[in-house]
């Protein structure tokens, strides 16, 4: 199953090749934030993301390589996956970038996860 995850393109791409990415919210929260449905990324980024300046990319995540405990909890009458531990980098499965208009709305992502 693919789960998707934003983040600034300047911090995955500040990343080592190999190192597993910790989102600041690991810290923070305890787990990372992750959605099972892109649409909810779109929500998420133009709620919360919108006013922040540069790039964005879109982690698709392969549920089954992530070496983390992988936990489904409740949140907005939805159930979400939250990762509780660093995600290991052969877990993502692809990097898509988070188009962005002008006025820096967020775009719908052209995500192709065939796994």
């Amino acid at each position: 199953m693919i789960i998707y995850h934003l983040l600034a393109q300047t911090v995955w791409e500040s990343l080592p090749l190999h190192a597993p990415y910790a989102a600041d919210t690991l810290a923070t929260e305890g787990f990372i934030h992750l959605t099972r449905e892109p649409e909810r990324l779109l929500l998420v980024a133009n709620a919360f993301y919108r006013a922040l300046p540069g790039d964005f990319v879109v982690l698709a995540v392969e549920t089954e390589r992530v070496t983390a405990e992988i936990r489904w909890e409740p949140a907005d009458g939805d159930l979400f996956p939250h990762i509780y531990g660093p995600l290991n980098r052969d877990a993502v499965h692809a990097v898509y970038p988070f188009p962005r208009a002008a006025d820096g709305t967020f775009l719908p992502p052209k995500l192709s996860d065939e796994v």
